[in-house]
């Protein structure tokens, strides 16, 4: 035995060295497999970051489409302005500068939304009904009374009490007998159908005739 080592002592001195080089390379392994191994898990388990969703509470303005508006009559600044359907009569009146010391707005609805092409006529004192509705006839297809009627006449199946009473003739208490016989019988078919209303005879008719429609 003690001749053979000595025969091959080199080589055993190799084969020993090749060994202990493979033991160390493969505990080199498993160690880096190890650590690769819990950094894959690592990542697995990291939650995604979540991109900040749109606000669901923010709102989106809505553009408001102009409209346009003309003014006359007893205001200081008459004309035609840019306006917006949100607004009122009393917002036109306003950009027109406001009333004259001669005006004459009780009859005008303040609060009426305004429309295109809408005319918005203020009477002066003094005036006469019957005057103050032909000159709104003569301004324009369109009227103050925002009935909707393109005649230049005062739609009496849609007018309601504050248009109703710048007709001729026409109170607070016949505006609201006209409202009520309109919903309680239906929309008036011809302009004739109004003498059904209780105080409405043929003289108050006569005065109202040229100035109304049912379209």
């Amino acid at each position: 035995m003690q001749p053979f080592l000595e025969k091959y002592k080199k080589q055993l001195a190799v084969l020993g060295g090749i060994v202990a080089a493979v033991l160390i390379y493969l505990l080199f392994l498993d160690d880096s497999s190890h650590s690769a191994t819990i950094e894959t898990i690592d990542q697995m388990t990291i939650p995604a970051i979540e991109e900040p969703s749109a606000n669901p509470d923010t709102e989106v303005e809505t553009e408001q489409k102009p409209i346009m508006v003309d003014v006359k009559g007893a205001v200081k600044y008459p004309g035609v302005y840019s306006l917006s359907e949100e607004q009122r009569i009393v917002d036109a009146v306003e950009a027109a500068g406001g009333y004259t010391d001669d005006a004459n707005p009780v009859l005008i609805n303040h609060a009426q939304r305004l429309q295109d092409e809408m005319v918005i006529y203020v009477p002066k004192m003094g005036e006469e009904p019957a005057e103050v509705m032909e000159r709104i006839i003569q301004a324009g297809p369109a009227t103050g009374s925002g009935s909707g009627n393109t005649t230049g006449k005062i739609n009496i199946n849609k007018a309601m009490e504050a248009e109703l009473t710048q007709l001729p003739g026409i109170g607070p208490s016949k505006a609201g007998a006209i409202i009520q016989h309109r919903s309680e019988h239906g929309n008036f078919q011809v302009i004739d159908d109004l003498k059904k209303v209780t105080g409405i005879g043929d003289k108050t008719f006569e005065q109202l005739k040229d100035l109304i429609d049912v379209k």
